[in-house]
């Protein structure tokens, strides 16, 4: 399926990046790798987001979420909750834990979330939530398009969870388009970080984790193919927001459904 960017024909999007076949075999072992890993080094991720820095923070995540929309009073969920860093500033925002949900397949992520008391936790995927249609005034996710199996279906996902005129912010890290930018990145991605993971985390895929991490955003799906499959699951006012002048690494992906 395709949809047209500027008269260019763009692919919609399943699968968020081939194979990464030298961490597993298939999409079955993708997935089961994936929860390990989350699952596994979720006592250290807090503290390595903090080093990876790239205003990636609290603070930054509330200024996406406010710029997308969010507003006090609203009822959000966030897909991929992890460790609630995107939860936490909803609840700011919204002025209610209650009104704030959070989903993710990784018991051992949100074992160790940090929300306020209130905030909803529910283990699920991000392809097949269990929520009731219409439901959502706002949706959100922070860095976690790269660990759907199919963003297709995901979308679609979201889509019906959302009520008419809901708002959808999708925080990502996209890698540079520049040669130098891109060799910068990766140098830092896939070999600072991991062997600071060596020497302050304390759990021992925490370092795998990270080295991973940074080959999902080599290989993701370009922004172009994310804002189609966006559009063909039902979304409008689609478009990729750059706050900061420079820094396409921080993506927000922003959308909405219809009325």
């Amino acid at each position: 399926m395709n949809s047209t960017n500027d008269n260019k024909v763009v692919q919609i999007a399943q699968a968020p990046h081939l194979p990464l076949t030298h961490y597993y075999t298939d999409e079955v072992a993708r997935s089961g790798f994936v929860l390990e890993m989350f699952d596994s080094t979720a006592e250290d991720y807090d503290r390595m987001e903090r080093i990876l820095g790239f205003g990636t923070g609290g603070w930054y995540r509330g200024q996406a979420l406010e710029r997308a929309g969010l507003r006090a009073g609203m009822k959000m969920v966030d897909v991929g909750v992890g460790t609630g860093l995107m939860a936490r500033e909803a609840v700011r925002i919204t002025g209610n834990p209650s009104l704030v949900t959070g989903i993710d397949p990784s018991l051992g992520m949100m074992r160790n979330a940090q929300v306020p008391e209130g905030v909803t936790l529910v283990e699920g995927r991000a392809e097949a939530m269990a929520f009731p249609d219409a439901h959502f005034d706002f949706l959100s996710m922070g860095y976690a398009l790269r660990h759907i199996s199919d963003l297709s279906l995901a979308f679609r996902e979201f889509h019906r969870v959302m009520k008419p005129g809901a708002s959808l912010c999708i925080l990502e890290i996209t890698h540079p388009e520049s040669r130098l930018g891109h060799f910068l990145l990766k140098a830092y991605m896939k070999g600072v970080v991991p062997l600071l993971a060596m020497l302050v985390g304390r759990r021992k895929n925490t370092p795998l984790l990270w080295r991973y991490y940074w080959d999902t955003i080599e290989a993701c799906v370009p922004p172009a193919q994310v804002l189609a499959t966006l559009e063909a699951s039902g979304f409008t006012s689609v478009h990729r927001h750059i706050e900061v002048k420079n820094m396409s690494i921080l993506t927000e992906y922003q959308a909405t459904k219809p009325e």
